[in-house]
């Protein structure tokens, strides 16, 4: 059941607050039985930490002068720097290059990165990616909203014959990552 349960929660583009973490949470529940969700507002202060808003990715891509599109989060949820604001307008490459994230040393990966509390845009791509970027300008989309959520955190409370607790904890809110949060959930 494990790589089912990994092959169906890999797409979902989950983050710290979204509907895809609501859909990771529900699927969970369905396999693991009734379960206690436990919810915190965004703007909450939790120890050194706030709980940021409810961010949701709709489409984001770049497009060249072309036509021809790069970036595309329908392809790779991964293309998109998650938490970036709505944005859609043509900007020169300069400017596109200082949105762009990377990884030097692995030129065939795309990176995950965010941004939870600085307002702004941004794409992932492979460092080969980036290098067929040759224009002058290009479009930048990204259809995504911010509003106040709530974080949820799901628990499951087994009795056994001992009085010893056993404690077991995963995240979820990494997209696509096998080898992140993933393969926690898919060992619960």
């Amino acid at each position: 059941y494990m790589i089912k349960w990994a092959k169906d929660l890999y797409p979902y583009a989950r983050t710290l607050i979204s509907n895809e973490n609501t859909k990771t949470i529900n699927y969970i529940i369905d396999k693991i039985g009734k379960s206690k969700i436990i919810l915190f507002k965004s703007g909450t202060k939790v120890y050194d930490w706030i709980i940021p808003n409810q961010w949701e990715i709709f489409d984001s891509f770049i497009e060249d002068e072309n036509g021809n599109k790069f970036a595309e989060f329908k392809k790779n949820n991964l293309h998109i720097v998650y938490n970036s604001h709505k944005i859609d307008k043509w900007v020169d490459k300069k400017t596109l290059t200082k949105h762009i994230s990377f990884l030097e040393n692995q030129p065939n990966r795309v990176p995950y990165c965010t941004s939870y509390y600085k307002k702004t845009w941004g794409f992932s791509l492979s460092k080969n990616e980036f290098k067929k970027l040759n224009k002058k300008k290009y479009r930048v989309f990204i259809d995504s909203t911010s509003k106040k959520g709530n974080l949820e955190i799901c628990e499951k409370i087994i009795k056994g014959k001992i009085s010893k607790e056993i404690f077991f904890s995963t995240y979820i809110c990494h997209p696509s990552m096998a080898n992140d949060n993933l393969s926690g959930i898919v060992l619960q």
